[in-house]
């Protein structure tokens, strides 16, 4: 059943991509009035570019992990199992 969920996780993980990338285009319009630096700009400053990755992993990485979160949620409401781990293992 955890193998149906596969489809899912990678249809979610694109719409979190492209939800995450306008979030970071309207994020990155209150800082500058610019467009933001991207690596394969030759003429960049570098803690510009710095900034604008931080900020756009940070921003992919909160919204992926949340729609992922979420479609779990969703699965496991749909076929009563919960597709990965349940708990974090000790350490």
């Amino acid at each position: 059943m955890k193998v149906l969920f596969t489809p899912i996780s990678i249809v979610g993980g694109l719409l979190a991509g492209v939800v995450a990338g306008r979030l970071f285009k309207l994020v990155w319009g209150l800082i500058d009035d610019e467009e933001a630096p991207d690596p394969k700009h030759r003429e960049i400053a570098y803690l510009k570019l710095v900034a604008a990755l931080l900020i756009e992993g940070a921003i992919i990485r909160i919204v992926r992990g949340l729609v992922d979160h979420g479609s779990r949620h969703a699965y496991r409401r749909l076929t009563g199992s919960w597709p990965g781990e349940e708990e974090p293992e000790d350490k």
